[in-house]
């Protein structure tokens, strides 16, 4: 059986359907109370303290409250329209979809109910949303799946438009508010009201030099330009729904909540990684060691090795990892950072130093350089001409559930605009 802190560390790495988390309800009264109702459908306040602390458990990003109650109503209204249309699972079904979801983190489904117990979350939490997640992917397969009809017209098109793609860069700037213990309610609130009141660069600028412990604090916050890339993947996409000046909700990272001002985008047309490999160091310093001196030293991290001998093997550790699969904390760390350059974080009794060894861009296949050229409706294939070694299926199957997210999203919206809402 794994540790407690291992099964903890697997929960990070698994990747959600929808973000959530959310907002201590001790001042909502009783924990059965209506928080809202939707269609005479309630969702209490223990429903929704349970999910808050389920996504917690996973890591989840963007601001607590407002995605914990978006997404229990989107399950209410899931749930109601999988009964109007006569579709329900069994509990077999449940069952095989608990398996299936803790096996993103590499654990049964008996070892991922018994991590997220060591959070608070009741076994029940982690069935019901396993349960309205299938419903609904029923829900969208019976209404939409025949209409959804990919050309091999399509699926040239597709492969010819993801040869060159534009490498997105970023401006921003950052609050790092840290978190002491486990109550995040406290920082959360702070961060909703400093967003609240700084509107401006300047605004946002002046609250990072008041509160953020973030290096960049000095300069209120202010980033390099850096591709999208860099960033943990589920952060780009908080990132890339803002404009210019905007601040995005509160982002709940290990042991910090973080806002990020957006002061600038640009698009280079280029050849863009679809993924990225990092390699990173953690030196775990002895006490009494002086982080400036051990910086020094150290221009990679071949130079930590020798500083490390002696000290216990697990206090240096070298890890490998694809950016989806960094924890949050480390990737956005490891963003402001090119190889070799390092930052000390305080860890609890003990600094470390974190170090980028190697980022590793995987670019899409060129396919100028091909067997045989991509084909598209402008230039069609001379007679007799092969498709090139792509998986042609995979490409069918990514844009049909495209097209099948495009309209389950339509059709949530329709049914969130004919809901009668409550909120209590």
């Amino acid at each position: 059986m794994k540790s407690v802190r291992g099964l903890r560390a697997a929960l990070v790495g698994v990747s959600m359907v929808a973000l959530v988390s959310g907002h201590a309800l001790a001042q909502e009264g009783s924990p059965f109370a209506p928080r809202m109702v939707i269609n005479g459908q309630t969702i209490t306040n223990f429903e929704m303290e349970q999910r808050m602390l389920f996504l917690r458990a996973l890591r989840a990003p963007g601001d607590p409250e407002k995605e914990a109650l978006k997404a229990l109503m989107n399950d209410r209204l899931g749930a109601q329209a999988a009964k109007d249309m006569g579709i329900s699972v069994t509990a077999e079904q449940v069952k095989a979809g608990m398996a299936e979801f803790a096996q993103r983190a590499n654990l049964t489904a008996e070892q991922f109910t018994e991590a997220l117990a060591q959070e608070g979350v009741a076994p029940e939490t982690f069935r019901d949303f396993v349960a309205n997640g299938l419903l609904w992917r029923e829900v969208v397969r019976t209404k939409f799946a025949s209409a959804v009809r990919i050309s091999d017209a399509q699926i040239d098109r597709a492969l010819a438009e993801n040869a060159k793609t534009p490498q997105v860069r970023v401006l921003l700037s950052e609050l790092v508010i840290p978190v002491q213990g486990e109550d995040i309610t406290p920082v959360l609130d702070q961060a909703r009201g400093i967003k609240e009141g700084a509107g401006s660069e300047a605004g946002f600028a002046s609250a990072a030099r008041q509160f953020s412990a973030a290096p960049s604090a000095g300069r209120g916050g202010r980033l390099d330009w850096m591709p999208i890339t860099n960033l943990p993947p589920a952060i780009v996409g908080q990132v890339l729904t803002l404009s210019p000046g905007e601040i995005s909700d509160p982002i709940v990272v290990p042991q910090a909540v973080v806002l990020f001002q957006l002061n600038g985008i640009s698009d280079v047309e280029s050849a863009m990684p679809a993924q990225v490999e990092v390699e990173y160091a953690q030196f775990a310093l002895p006490a009494g060691t002086d982080p400036a001196v051990i910086r020094q030293q150290a221009d990679g991290c071949g130079d930590l090795y020798p500083l490390a001998r002696g000290l216990p093997a697990d206090q240096l550790r070298v890890t490998k990892q694809m950016m989806g699969q960094v924890p949050q904390d480390i990737g956005l760390e490891l963003a402001k950072l090119d190889p070799g350059e390092s930052v000390v974080r305080a860890r609890g009794g003990y600094n470390e130093l974190l170090m980028l060894c190697l980022r590793t861009g995987i670019p899409e296949p060129d396919p100028n350089v091909a067997a045989m050229p991509v084909t598209t409706e402008d230039a069609p294939a001379a007679e007799g001409d092969e498709k090139p070694a792509v998986d042609r299926e995979a490409v069918r199957n990514q844009l049909g559930n495209q097209q099948l997210n495009a309209l389950a999203e339509a059709y949530l919206e329709e049914l969130r605009s004919e809901a009668i809402i409550e909120e209590r």
